[in-house]
């Protein structure tokens, strides 16, 4: 498979990595100093692209794959609040776009053990929740794209609960949002009561658990059309 990479910093290389060990050839390998448009990536004969820039980019990156018409995978976060356009537009232009807040095989585990234990917890209103995600000081979003994800599996089990606050307060669910060092991404999941504390966590030790989800996404939406995240690649 003919992958093209928009973006090419840390999570790029990692992810050509990957893909080259699994037999697939990066045809194109885009910066934030490249001038590019659709014409670049049909002239690439890419496959498949994936995209992990910066929030402020992602929405045009998108539409640029789709104008080339082909399938892109998203992992760049901070970005959705255009999700519901995007998605609207992939299925009127008939193409095709994976995304996901986070590409991690183990994460997207710990999003299922999530669901089930805020629906087991949601009986005992004496426990108060709240959500401690960690990442690296060049993260540009806060909290991350996966702490938003946690919090919005858990609000629906919290209706006492408004929505997710990086303030806190006793009407929303709290994130706290740490930036530190290189932390690849730590996430977890508190509920304290008066008399003990349930948690939860997920630990990233590298990006390569990042860069593996993704090249299974590529592989995955090649040759399809439509919506899809990664609960569809992992049959979750």
């Amino acid at each position: 498979m003919n992958i093209a990479l928009i973006g090419y910093g840390k999570m790029g290389k990692m992810i050509e990595e990957v893909a080259i060990s699994r037999n697939h050839a990066i045809v194109l390998k885009l910066t934030s100093k490249d001038k590019w448009d659709s014409g670049t990536l049909k002239n690439a004969n890419a496959d498949v692209a994936i995209e992990f820039t910066q929030p402020h980019a992602a929405v045009e990156n998108i539409k640029k794959c789709f104008d080339a018409n082909i399938p892109v995978v998203v992992g760049t976060t901070g970005w959705y609040e255009h999700l519901e356009e995007i998605k609207k537009l992939c299925l009127e232009s008939n193409q095709a776009l994976l995304y996901a807040s986070n590409f991690s095989i183990g994460v997207n585990l710990f999003f299922k053990i999530n669901q089930f234990v805020a629906s087991l917890l949601k009986q005992y209103p004496e426990y108060d929740v709240s959500i401690t995600e960690v990442h690296h000081t060049q993260k540009k979003d806060a909290p991350s794209g996966t702490a938003i994800t946690l919090a919005e599996q858990i609000l629906p089990h919290y209706p006492q609960k408004n929505n997710w606050n990086l303030q806190k307060d006793g009407n929303n669910l709290y994130i706290r949002a740490n930036r530190a060092g290189d932390e690849k991404g730590f996430h977890q999941i508190n509920y304290q009561s008066s008399i003990d504390e349930i948690s939860i966590s997920h630990h990233a030790f590298s990006r390569k658990g990042f860069a593996l989800g993704a090249v299974l996404a590529a592989e995955f939406i090649k040759d399809k059309k439509g919506v899809f995240q990664m609960k569809d690649v992992l049959s979750l």
